[in-house]
């Protein structure tokens, strides 16, 4: 079991004096997801820039607070998910998919983008049951993007209670 399966985590809405945990998640995260994204890395310059003063302020974001330490962050559009980024040591503890359920519990069917070059969160998306929609070329970057989507969770007991 990993180091932090057993420690006490949370989900909450982000706040604003989440802002510098939350850049730092996205950086440590982003950076090893994104290798083949050319100049300033994750969490420097013009990228940073526009997740403190686009993303964090425009979208709705989760975090997960592990021992009163954010370590994961999750930004939607509506249902879509525009982000998902995991601090490195809070990788295969569930927190990535405690948020993504998160999502679905509020919004039903979810979408997202990927790059196709990051196949370690591709092969996540796929074991939550996310399959591939459609493909377009990011003219920022030049790379290939997924559209995945996951159909709204189904809810046995809502089911049964409207055959009764």
């Amino acid at each position: 079991m990993p180091e932090n399966a057993s420690r006490s985590t949370v989900i909450r809405r982000y706040a604003p004096e989440d802002e510098d945990a939350a850049v730092v998640v996205w950086s440590r995260a982003g950076g090893p997801a994104h290798p083949f994204i050319p100049g300033e890395g994750e969490g420097e310059g013009e990228r940073a820039r526009k997740m403190r003063e686009v993303y964090l302020v425009h979208a709705e974001n989760w975090v997960a607070e592990t021992d009163g330490r954010v370590v994961a962050l999750l930004g939607l559009l509506g249902a879509e998910i525009g982000g998902l980024f995991v601090a490195p040591e809070a990788q295969g503890t569930g927190v990535g998919r405690r948020l993504v359920e998160h999502a679905a519990a509020l919004h039903g069917a979810l979408t997202l983008e990927v790059y196709e070059k990051n196949t370690a969160a591709r092969g996540f998306y796929a074991r939550l049951g996310f399959v591939e929609e459609s493909r377009r070329v990011d003219e920022e970057y030049d790379e290939v993007m997924l559209k995945l989507a996951r159909p709204a969770p189904e809810h046995p007991a809502r089911g049964r209670a409207a055959d009764t």
